[in-house]
């Protein structure tokens, strides 16, 4: 303790001796730079605390700070809570969070799967990655021995061009050799520009430990031939590894292995440094970070000498190791010792502080260093671009031609990342392009490549497309990259004919052409053609392959075969939450809500943890079906597994309490979440509307705009509904105007049709027909059927004569418009007339939609049409019906018999009033419920005067609140009044 007050008083007097100016991010950065080195996590904290309240927690630099030093300190959950209040978090600041559940992570806890859920909601929300970002994955996916994860990763590194970066696929080697998947790892080794001992060795130890004796003996030789030198591990893992060898080629491998081990030993080298240096390789190739530190420290503990090999050694163990303050030491000792004068170790040290994302103190170096080559700046230039710190690498770019030196693929590769991500990127790219074709470079794979996504991201294809057509031998990158283009561009088509184009040409596809390929399909919505591609998916043998297996998933879900892609769900041997997740949308985005809600339980069933996406779409699915205890249910789910705090569940949460006609809890909800976008104020001003809570609504939009929040499109639907259910004429139109005015935003159909919708209620058809008349474009059918409606209400035959015959033109068969038309006639008592409509119905064969009512009692759906007798307990509800009607017309309940649009005597329209849907739906729910709680129930119709009428006085009667949706809005029935008012 009496440490932690040192340090702390330290800061105090600093705070004391500047009060006058604002305390620097550097003098709390060396606090924590304590914490961390001595694993001090109580200093940590205290000085957490000072942060916080000397105002500078909004500090970028001090928060990936304070992340680093929890995982540090080994305290994770700090780190995360940390994470999850910083409100704009940079690319640094997730490769923090990601980095502190990479240090945590082991195969017996849930570590890595949540690691793996914030790398995809990195992706959704930030969009830009870099090799910083996949270092602490590929570290996830080894060690929790994921290798579904692995291969994901490994489709992702090929779609933003890092597959073939040194530091990525070197990693993926030793994830996919670790976890038996020689192919894969042999694949990716083919195809690296650049590789070392180390790598050679970590191939061989995985054909080794899984018994191939043949292919190690063969790759040995391989090795040989490469010009690389096998030392003693190679050898020793090879003769101590292989038990068994009796074939002939197998006998004479082994005797040639053992012939160069001879050799081997007859080297003349013998200095102190050579032989610890070799200790030292050792340890780094056996992946042993620790043991090359622990080495070292015996090395200087014996005062021996040490070369710039040493610390290029110590230097590659330290990275791996994430551990800033032991690289800050070596490279203490490396100034000390004059070696970091040395170009090899000052590029060392730059590739130290990049992976550690210290991009700060890989510049110090980089400015610091007297001779910098081509490395250097490509060092740095690569670790600005992936840092998020695109402008400082396309001007380092611009220093490094200024410095005479000519730039190579890796250089330009480097600076184009950048220039994808930048917001004038596409005239520097050009210039780089102009630059490549003078200097020879376009012809290489990874700028094409580059090249190609700079100009397809910008939405030049036709750029795109001359750099593609100029190469002269086949590049499946390029070819993949063109094909990705296409679909963001929106051009699917082209897509596919660059696939058939490989297939006809004899070209073989790898995983991610397949997967490109599936999704033109599944945004063109061409199930014949996708069925055909997965045909040749399974023929290639990449129908185990998850990232194929996700795409072909897709692009069935966007078909919509159901069937189809439950039979791909179900053939893969480990869906991960991702495919379960894509399942479950399909479930939703085809209509099949219950069966969306059955995979969920199935998916945890298996083990396999939601993320946010999947709640989302679970709570989206509770909407639909108006299942506000499965909603609810899901909430506590999110709260339990800490996902609230997600801005797409929590707006996801609101919408789907709104929708099922608990506007309280949607507006407590709001009030609680901190993190608030547009998309949340959207869910709850569209709730508010719905409601009819039109002050409310008001008040809220004012609100929005206090709060800096600018309206959109959206927020005018919400605001101009709210009008129309309150009548606010007026105030319509004022919003209304006011979007161009005031916003820029052009009306739409969506807001020409609240506008209409309100006068029509209002009883302004006229009006309102003259609003439809002045729109620039063609009104739809549904404004019309909205406007037919309100001359239904307000009684207006010849209005409604009009919009009905334009609705006819429209659409000739849809029965609505023929029966408002009758129900207008009925209600003027134009008998004659009514009857024709309903015959032209019937000559045209032409059946009307069903008036049903439904509630969920205990998460099941009972539904209830006119006179319906097929319940269980049919004979109880009719009597409940009964006694209902009984007891509220004592309470002065008559009945609207003018609701009843048939030529009929009074007696026989009051009784046919009696067993409306909505009544059988709440008689029910009065039998099955206890007192206290709400009724709630959804009708898919207008509700008619009468039966509102009715529920009003039910409410007063059985002291019980009823919510009642119909198909224009929610009414709130307590105590013998509705919210609306009587105006819907």
């Amino acid at each position: 303790m009496l440490y932690v007050q040192r340090h702390l008083h330290k800061i105090g007097s600093s705070i004391t001796l500047s009060s006058a100016s604002p305390l620097s991010s550097s003098q709390w950065f060396s606090v924590l730079r304590t914490a961390i080195s001595t694993h001090n996590l109580l200093l940590g904290k205290c000085t957490h605390a000072r942060i916080i309240v000397s105002g500078s927690a909004g500090d970028h630099f001090l928060t990936n700070n304070l992340l680093t030093m929890y995982s540090k300190c080994g305290s994770l959950s700090s780190a995360r809570q940390v994470f999850d209040v910083t409100p704009d978090r940079d690319l640094v600041t997730w490769n923090s969070i990601l980095g502190a559940y990479a240090a945590s992570v082991d195969s017996n806890d849930g570590n890595a799967q949540e690691g793996f859920h914030l790398f995809r909601h990195l992706r959704a929300s930030l969009g830009s990655t870099n090799k910083m970002t996949l270092a602490p994955v590929l570290k996830l996916c080894l060690n929790s021995g994921s290798l579904w994860a692995a291969e994901g990763v490994h489709g992702y590194a090929i779609k933003i061009g890092l597959v073939w970066d040194v530091f990525v696929s070197g990693a993926l080697v030793n994830v996919y050799s670790k976890c038996g998947r020689m192919r894969n790892a042999r694949f990716l080794f083919d195809g690296m520009r650049e590789r070392d001992v180390v790598l050679w060795n970590m191939m061989l130890k995985g054909y080794v430990q899984l018994g191939h004796e043949k292919e190690a003996f063969q790759f040995f030789s391989e090795f040989h031939q490469s010009g690389f030198r096998p030392d003693e591990f190679s050898v020793h893992l090879l003769l101590n590894g292989v038990f068994e060898v009796n074939e002939v080629e197998g006998k004479w491998y082994a005797d040639q292995v053992q012939a160069y081990a001879t050799k081997l030993s007859l080297s003349d080298d013998n200095s102190d440094a050579f032989c610890w240096n070799k200790k030292l390789s050792e340890y780094l190739r056996a992946g042993d970070n620790w043991g090359v530190i622990d080495c070292f420290v015996n090395m200087n503990g014996l005062n021996v000498d040490y070369d710039d090999v040493t610390l290029l050694v110590v230097l590659s163990a330290v990275a791996g190791t994430d551990n800033i303050e032991l690289g800050k030491q070596v490279h203490g000792i490396a100034v000390k010792s004059g070696l970091d004068l040395e170009v090899s170790v000052g590029n060392s040290l730059i590739n130290m502080y990049s992976k550690m994302d210290c991009v700060y103190f890989a510049r110090e170096v980089f400015n610091e260093m007297k001779q910098l080559d081509l490395i250097s700046w490509n060092s740095m230039i690569s670790s600005c671009a992936q840092s998020g710190l695109e402008e400082e690498s396309v001007s380092l770019f611009v220093d490094l031609l200024r410095e005479d030196l000519k730039p190579d693929h890796f250089t330009l590769t480097g600076v184009l990342r950048a220039c994808s991500l930048l917001i004038d990127g596409l005239n520097i790219s050009r210039q780089i392009h102009v630059h490549a074709l003078k200097t020879g470079n376009i012809a290489d794979s990874f700028v094409a490549t580059a090249l190609i996504d700079v100009y397809s991201k910008s939405g030049k294809m036709k750029e795109a497309e001359l750099i593609f057509q100029n190469r002269d031998d086949f590049d499946l990158a390029c070819w993949n990259a063109m094909m990705f283009g296409y679909i963001v561009s929106d051009d699917s088509k082209k897509a596919l004919d660059l696939f058939s184009l490989i297939h006809r040409s004899g070209e073989k596809s790898d995983q991610i052409t397949l997967a490109t390929a599936t999704k033109a399909c599944g945004c063109l919505v061409l199930l014949d053609q996708g069925k055909q591609i997965h045909a040749h998916v399974i023929k290639a043998g990449f129908d185990s392959d998850l990232y194929v297996n996700s795409g072909t998933l897709d692009m069935y879900i966007k078909c919509g075969d159901m069937a189809n892609a439950g039979v791909v769900f179900k053939s893969m041997s480990a869906p991960d939450d991702v495919a379960w997740t894509s399942m479950i949308s399909g479930c939703v985005e085809n209509g099949n809500e219950d069966q969306a809600l059955s995979t969920y339980h199935q998916m945890r069933q298996s083990g396999v943890m939601p993320d946010e996406y999947t709640f989302a779409t679970l709570i989206k699915a509770s909407s639909c079906i108006i299942a506000l205890e499965q909603g609810r249910q899901l909430h506590a789910n999110v709260i339990k597994l800490d996902c609230f705090s997600d801005p797409f569940v929590g707006t996801s949460l609101v919408d789907m309490y709104a929708k099922c006609g608990n506007i309280e809890d949607a507006y407590r909800l709001f009030k609680n979440i901190n993190v608030r976008n547009i998309a949340l104020w959207n869910a709850l001003l569209v709730g508010l509307a719905q409601h009819g809570n039109a002050e409310e609504a008001i008040n809220l939009f004012k609100s929005m705009k206090s709060h800096g929040i600018e309206p959109d499109r959206v927020s005018f639907v919400g605001i101009l509904s709210a009008c129309s259910h309150a009548g606010l004429t007026s105030e319509a139109y004022k919003y209304f105007h006011s979007m161009s005015k005031d916003y820029g935003i052009e009306p739409e159909i969506e807001h020409y049709s609240c506008l209409v919708d309100a006068l029509g209620r209002a009883g302004l058809v006229q009006e309102a027909e003259k609003v439809i008349e002045s729109m620039p474009f063609k009104a739809s059918a549904s404004m019309n059927r909205a406007l037919l409606g309100a001359c239904r209400i307000q009684g207006d035959v010849e209005t409604g004569k009009r919009v009905a015959a334009r609705l006819f033109s429209q659409e000739p068969f849809d029965p609505a418009a023929y029966v408002l038309l009758s129900n207008i006639y009925a209600s003027a008592n134009l008998w004659n007339d009514a009857n024709k409509a309903r015959k032209m119905m019937k000559m045209k064969n032409i059946k009307k939609d069903p008036g049903f009512s439904w509630i969920d009692v205990k998460n099941k759906l009972h539904l209830f049409v006119v006179d319906d007798q097929s319940h269980p307990q049919a004979d109880i509800i009719y009597d409940k019906v009964e006694e209902m009607m009984k007891t509220i017309r004592e309470e002065g309940y008559v009945p609207e018999t003018e609701f009843v649009l048939l030529d009929v005597e009074d007696e026989e329209k009051e009784r046919s009033l009696y067993y409306h849907s909505e009544k059988l739906a709440i008689a029910y729910g009065l039998i099955s419920t206890p007192p206290s709680i709400t009724i709630r129930v959804i009708k898919n119709l207008r509700v008619c005067g009468d039966c509102h009428n009715a529920i009003k006085f039910i409410s007063k009667v059985s002291d019980r609140e009823i919510v009642l949706r119909d198909a224009n809005r929610f009414h709130h029935f307590r105590d013998g009044v509705c919210s609306c008012g009587d105006y819907w």
